[in-house]
């Protein structure tokens, strides 16, 4: 039996010993440097005012015109060539012009330059020299599902130092990711290392997800199995923990006898990481659930909250059904809004978010036995996040079942039920660390990341000399 775990995590060290250092290493830049995402604050700062005029419709009309039955929100945003109705519901979304409501999807590489080349100067973004760099379904930061929607994407290098490229949508005409040069740089050491993200797996869900997934269990198999060799091999030598080894065997049984529970966790949890409902449930909302909160909403209610005109300095409206009202949306900064509701008086129907009552007339109709919303704090455990500062994050409690809605826009943030709970601390808070407790003192957190990562990465090393010794004298016999 001994011989079968010897051998086992020989040839297993072998040949993933590269692969865990080249976890360790990785998580470390991770850990600074996150995958290329478009954040909220820099999506709205390249929002341009909406002009005002007659030539705006009603929302009803957008609808009507997109073509999508199932439409459950209507965004109005102020492009180059006017006001635009982004309208999207399960089945997709879709781009009309609100002059007249003609198709406003985006076809012809010029007019992705110039809607890239109007957000950029917004951005106070040197654009000069900006041209467009590919007009493709998928490359190597634009991979995630999230963009499905928005496919063929039009890539524009702004061509300024610091390597900014902008993607825009070619069915909204929306800027849906930018990076820069450096952001792209780490990343190619950093999450397309850690996660096998090469573009042409990724590309492939299935795919990708069976290989990393797979890899993973190994990964775990190899350690679990180090594990038990390293604690059997102890000898205890005048009151103390010795090694029978010499030399890199040696430093690779202290130094695993060291980094053991990190190790074993670290990679347990890298592999629930890849999941995906297979051991836990995933937080995503039944179908029922989701009936509900994607109800479509009788849009004929609509014109009621239009009567209202626009501020001159909105940037986003957005009209959107919440436990079955209508709701219009004025944002006029990143943490600045107005929510009108239809149905309600004049003097009562403007608020700057939804209330507690609002969230829990809503989950009572998701699930039974709903308990008052309460507000997520920042130190919560299970905390959600907003993207609208200010905004709150209601938790309501219906039994074992607790649902997060955005107080900002009525958008079920998280689902958590048992087997969700569990999963947030065996995956996020064992391999990120984000206890609440080292969240409150970041510099702490950063320091245990990089000293336990560093300490998992020497001991791959060791690995990493071990195995090559021993394929050299194997091949040289």
């Amino acid at each position: 039996m001994m011989g079968a775990i010897v051998l086992s995590h020989r040839w297993l060290g072998i040949a993933f010993c590269l692969l865990f250092a080249m976890w360790f290493a990785s998580g470390i830049v991770m850990h600074f440097v996150p995958f290329p995402s478009l954040t909220e604050a820099e999506r709205f700062a390249g929002l341009a005012p909406i002009a005002r005029g007659d030539a705006i419709t009603a929302a009803i009309d957008a609808v009507a015109v997109s073509g999508i039955k199932d439409a459950t929100r209507v965004r109005l945003i102020q492009r180059g060539d006017g006001p635009v109705y982004v309208v999207s519901g399960p089945s997709g979304v879709r781009a009309v012009h609100a002059s007249d409501g003609a198709d406003a999807s985006v076809e012809f590489p010029d007019v992705a330059l110039a809607i890239a080349r109007a957000y950029a100067d917004r951005r106070g973004l040197d654009a000069a020299h900006a041209m467009i760099a590919a007009h493709a379904d998928y490359d190597q930061w634009s991979v995630p599902n999230g963009f499905d929607r928005h496919r063929p994407l039009f890539r524009i290098a702004l061509g300024n130092a610091p390597g900014t490229e902008i993607y825009v949508s070619s069915r909204t005409g929306e800027i849906v990711l930018d990076t820069a040069r450096s952001e792209r740089g780490w990343n190619w050491v950093g999450s397309v290392v850690h996660w096998i993200y090469p573009t042409v797996l990724r590309s492939s869900w299935s795919l990708w997800d069976q290989i990393v997934s797979t890899l993973s269990l190994v990964a775990l198999i190899a350690a679990v199995l180090g594990a038990v060799l390293g604690v059997v091999r102890i000898r205890i030598r005048g009151g103390l923990i010795s090694t029978p080894y010499r030399g890199w065997h040696a430093l690779h049984h202290i130094i695993g006898l060291a980094s053991t529970v990190f190790v074993l966790t670290w990679i347990f949890s890298g592999w629930l990481s890849m999941d995906h409902g297979r051991l836990f449930s995933r937080g995503q909302l039944t179908s029922t659930e989701s009936g509900v909160t994607n109800a479509v909403p009788d849009w004929s209610t609509a014109p009621s909250v239009d009567q209202r005109p626009l501020s001159s300095s909105v940037r986003e409206v957005e009209w959107f059904a919440f436990n079955g009202s209508v709701y219009r949306r004025d944002r006029t900064g990143l943490g600045s809004q107005t929510l009108i509701k239809a149905g309600e008086t004049a003097r009562n129907q403007e608020a700057a978010f939804l209330d507690g009552q609002d969230v829990l007339g809503l989950t009572t109709r998701l699930a039974a036995g709903c308990g008052a919303a309460s507000i997520v704090s920042d130190n919560d455990d299970y905390a959600a996040q907003t993207t609208v500062p200010g905004a709150p994050v209601y938790r309501s409690r219906c039994g074992d079942l607790w649902f997060d809605i955005d107080g900002a826009d009525g958008s079920v943030l998280q689902r958590l039920d048992a087997s969700r709970r569990a999963y947030r601390w065996f995956y996020s808070a064992l391999h990120t660390l984000d206890f609440p407790v080292l969240m409150a003192r970041p510099f702490l957190r950063d320091v245990l990341i990089v000293g336990l990562c560093a300490l998992g990465l020497v001991f791959s090393v060791t690995g990493i000399v071990i195995g090559w010794r021993r394929l050299r004298a194997t091949f040289a016999a």
